[in-house]
């Protein structure tokens, strides 16, 4: 049995409503605003708006998504803010897959413990 809900019991948290935009440089920038509402879609002033910054860069094994959030008061500073945040995400990517490497490094394979002649791994 799975712990995910059936569609069913899915419940839209009808208090936590944001209408999305999308801006982009149509280059290397996109920048979304979730700007909160209630639920008749009038704007929420008591929460504050979401930016998160999207980009596209390209690795060895090809199009690696990116998004960050950027905390900013307003479309300008986030895109002003843009570059810094994509290059902290950047980097906590790279520290993650480092850290996969460690942990896949630091298994121990043991031959023929497995019955049939196989290796057990340990870690």
């Amino acid at each position: 049995m799975s712990d995910q809900p059936t569609v069913a019991e899915i419940q839209v948290d009808k208090s936590n409503l944001y209408r999305e935009e999308t801006f982009s440089d149509l280059k290397v920038a996109s920048v979304r605003r979730l700007t909160p509402v209630k639920e008749d879609g009038s704007e929420d002033p008591g929460r504050d708006t979401i930016f998160i910054g999207e980009t596209t860069l390209m690795s060895q094994r090809g199009p690696l998504p990116v998004q960050a959030p950027i905390e900013a008061a307003s479309l300008a500073e986030a895109f002003e803010k843009f570059p810094e945040a994509v290059n902290a995400a950047v980097d906590k990517l790279i520290e993650q897959a480092k850290e996969m490497q460690r942990q896949e490094a630091s298994r121990i394979v043991v031959p023929g413990d497995q019955g049939g002649g196989g290796s057990r791994i340990i870690g």
